[in-house]
């Protein structure tokens, strides 16, 4: 398989290949929404109200009566082509469940540990607010308040596709290639939880177009197998994601369900803006480890954050960020794993084995450019 070049625009890959993928996709995506419309017209009580995942108490504000439904339809099969629109549906699916199609859902703590998380690999860094809303004219809206901490809105596409990722407070009016989209806020911790809420009060939900979004009925099932099977593939090496931001910039299929498998919903790099994400290999509870690298510089800040082996947050562990790791004499950063509580920025692991994910706030040229690459030089 042939990584993508980082230092290539997307755009400069689109080929026929690309284009075919994404008509595919549309007409498979038609196709289904006509088998939901015969199920509807046929199948009486095809709706069902699903359950709500488990979370913390009081960690998710309630959500509101929510109307979408999951239609007693032929299950469609997973495939290749389909992979990163079936894990999107699962994941829009965990966050329906938590109110999201109906408001806009805060979730007002760090993200619960292990398979009680709405999404694999959830960032430690910030509070999420979630929306699902419906495009007007191809277009969807939202705005970000003007707040003292961290802030940033991500827009998903039913595809998986992330593609705006935008930090500056204001009102946007962006397009969006798919009807419904997932709006990703991230708010950040670094002056305390209390400030961090108050900053998600100050969001406005008088933009959102909340619609009735119709979930795909998948085998969430096999969905999960196929995301196991692609996780477990990445362990072995480190794994850099790109995250094309359309379906006509997809380079390399594989590579893309892997990046959906392994952490849904990420940025695709920008400089200066957006983030990029690293993962390192499968490493060992049973070893002292470290890794030390240079100061990336983020534009606003960078982590450190240990998952198991299903890329979900470990029960009892925090992470490391540059608003609070402590750097070396010479101004390098070294990250233990694993070691004595006197090691420098140790991250204890309870004793499971686990990878680690760099994230970048807003990436420096350094980082892109593969000068800095923590994950690669843990011993």
């Amino acid at each position: 398989m042939t990584a993508p070049d980082p230092q290539r625009p997307f755009s400069a890959y689109a080929s026929i290949a690309a284009n075919n993928r994404k008509k595919s996709f549309y007409m498979e995506k038609n196709l289904m929404k006509f088998r939901v419309f015969v199920a509807a017209m046929t199948v009486f009580g095809a709706a069902c109200s699903p359950q709500e995942p488990p979370a913390s108490e009081g960690s998710i504000d309630p959500p509101s009566e929510s109307s979408s439904t999951e239609m007693s339809v032929a299950t469609i099969s997973v495939t290749e082509e389909n992979y990163a629109h079936a894990e999107t549906a699962r994941n829009y699916r965990n966050w329906v469940r938590l109110g999201a199609d109906k408001q806009l859902t805060h979730m007002r703590d760090l993200p619960p540990r292990g398979r009680e998380a709405p999404t694999v690999q959830m960032n430690d860094d910030t509070l999420y607010s979630v929306a699902i809303v419906e495009a007007i004219d191809g277009n969807v809206q939202f705005s970000i308040p003007d707040v003292d901490v961290y802030m940033a809105v991500q827009v998903v596409n039913e595809g998986g596709h992330g593609q705006h990722y935008v930090v500056e407070p204001g009102e946007y009016d962006l397009p969006i290639e798919t009807d419904f989209a997932f709006l990703i806020y991230r708010t950040g911790t670094e002056q305390g939880l209390e400030v961090s809420r108050a900053a998600q009060d100050q969001i406005s939900s008088d933009s959102l177009n909340f619609g009735d979004y119709e979930l795909p009925n998948y085998d969430f099932e096999e969905v999960e197998a196929w995301t196991s099977q692609l996780t477990a593939e990445t362990q072995g090496k480190p794994f850099a994601y790109t995250f094309p931001r359309t379906s006509a910039e997809i380079v390399d299929l594989h590579q893309w369900n892997l990046e959906n498998a392994n952490g849904w919903g990420g940025s695709s790099p920008e400089v200066g803006v957006a983030n990029f994400y690293t993962n390192s290999v499968s490493l060992s509870a049973d070893e002292c480890l470290s890794t030390t690298f240079d100061d990336p510089e983020s534009t606003y800040f960078t982590s450190i954050t240990a998952y198991d082996n299903d890329r979900y947050l470990i029960e009892g562990v925090r992470n490391i960020n540059s608003h609070r790791w402590e750097e070396n004499d010479d101004g390098t950063i070294t990250v233990s794993f694993n070691c004595s509580e006197d090691a420098p920025n140790n991250i204890d692991t309870q004793g499971q084995d686990f990878s680690f994910t760099m994230r970048y706030y807003g990436v420096s040229q350094r980082v892109v450019d593969g000068e800095i690459s923590p994950e690669k030089t843990v011993q």
